[in-house]
């Protein structure tokens, strides 16, 4: 399928008018078909590249200079990809924000279907209204944010962090506060409707802190966490102990896994505690709204240890790129010897290449200084992906430009981070 589409296999089927470089500003499909046609035309010259497939002549003849070749018109291919990738994410976002004000409302309509069905043979009550008022407010105020934030990705535009991925902490700190937020106005909404001096007391009481001490621990524990996990993965990141690469747009499977797609334990324990016990507290809420939802101690302290273990993990990954040996590259039938100008070196170490930084335009910026000459890294393609450079090792010619004698070499990554420098002893 990818194949037909990077041939132009469309054969002009109607609708197809707002494809690639359309400029709708109200058309959803343009750079979504755009960038699926760039990532089906780069799919289709890796493979060829890699069954040794559209060489010009020039050039194979040359293992080195084919290699270099190949790399260059991946790079190129992998760039346009990149940039149809950013531009698809921009319209996603701007299209986002509308999604986000139909869930919002879709979620409105689902308390007041609830509250319907649950008076039929109770009767309506001053809590179902204050209830169903307290939504519609919390609605209004994040359909307006929105609306003022709808370049951002709309009520998501808090809990997208700055590598442009949804981050865990926010929206896990987000929810609590929009619940806590929630059950305020109920007890609000049924304070303002109170006639009676002895319900306003009893409403008021519901506020003590004695009653909802567990739900504000909680909720001052991951506000917290949210505020602290930003400052300590910034701080690592300029310290060059974490990798971040930027991603195209945020997806909701962000909030389970680490950049590079994989599912981790410290987030998925998170979400599933957290939004547990928010379950819970939304449960005791519906069953006394007039008070705050009265949080056991002993669900508040598992999602303090889940809150821990969160933060714990944090402080854990990532780590910063090492070179832990560089040795002459040896093709089958060659002869031992030392490394010269023109070998191929292998740069054998750990965290070469960042999470989330495995796609070709990312591969591409990886740089390896030999001495005072920077080398660019060749992508050499295989069926399915690439064999040059991978995490653990790279591959890269030794320069001309490099004088004989003793050298360093570093690996610079795709996320700029530098590793130790290795020294090497290259021979005339």
């Amino acid at each position: 399928m990818a194949v037909q589409e990077a041939r132009g296999a469309d054969g002009g089927v109607p609708g197809r008018e707002h494809e690639g470089g359309c400029t709708c500003g109200d058309c959803p499909h343009g750079a979504r078909a755009g960038h699926r046609r760039a990532v089906a035309a780069f799919l289709l010259k890796r493979d060829e590249f890699a069954a040794g497939q559209g060489l010009p002549a020039a050039v194979a003849h040359s293992a080195s200079a084919s290699r270099q070749w190949v790399s260059e018109e991946l790079t190129q291919s992998a760039e346009a990809v990149a940039e149809r990738g950013r531009a698809e994410g921009v319209a996603w976002l701007a299209r986002l924000w509308r999604r986000t004000a139909y869930a919002v409302w879709a979620a409105v309509l689902a308390l007041l279907l609830v509250q319907a069905l649950t008076a039929i043979g109770a009767g309506w009550t001053a809590a179902r209204t204050a209830g169903l008022l307290a939504a519609l407010v919390v609605a209004g105020s994040l359909t307006a944010g929105s609306w003022f934030h709808r370049a951002r990705g709309g009520a998501l535009a808090p809990v997208i962090g700055e590598d442009n991925r949804l981050s865990t902490s926010r929206v896990v700190a987000m929810a609590w506060v929009l619940f806590v937020a929630y059950a305020v106005l109920v007890l609000v909404g049924r304070l303002a409707a109170a006639s009676d001096g002895a319900e306003r007391d009893v409403l008021l009481s519901g506020l003590d802190l004695a009653r909802g001490a567990g739900v504000v621990t909680v909720l001052a524990v991951v506000c917290g966490i949210a505020v602290l996990v930003r400052r300590v993965v910034g701080l690592r990141v300029l310290g060059q102990r974490l990798q971040k690469v930027r991603a195209d747009r945020p997806r909701a499977a962000d909030l389970l896994t680490d950049d590079s797609g994989r599912g981790t334990f410290a987030d998925i324990q998170y979400v599933v505690i957290g939004g547990v016990a928010l379950l819970f507290a939304g449960v005791r809420l519906a069953r006394r709204p007039d008070q705050l939802p009265d949080l056991p101690w002993g669900l508040a302290v598992v999602v303090l240890v889940s809150a821990a273990t969160y933060l714990a993990g944090k402080y854990a990954e990532g780590g910063r790129p090492v070179i832990l040996s560089v040795v002459r590259s040896r093709e089958a039938g060659d002869l031992d010897g030392p490394i010269r100008t023109g070998d191929d070196i292998e740069i054998r170490g750990a965290g070469f290449v960042p999470p989330g930084a495995q796609r070709a335009d990312r591969l591409s910026r990886m740089v390896v200084r030999i001495g005072p000459v920077n080398v660019h890294v060749p992508l050499v393609p295989v069926t399915g992906g690439f064999s040059n450079p991978t995490d653990e090792v790279l591959t890269v010619p030794v320069p001309a430009d490099v004088e004989p004698g003793r050298v360093e070499v570093q690996v610079v990554t795709a996320a700029g981070v530098e590793t130790n420098r290795y020294a090497i002893d290259v021979t005339d």
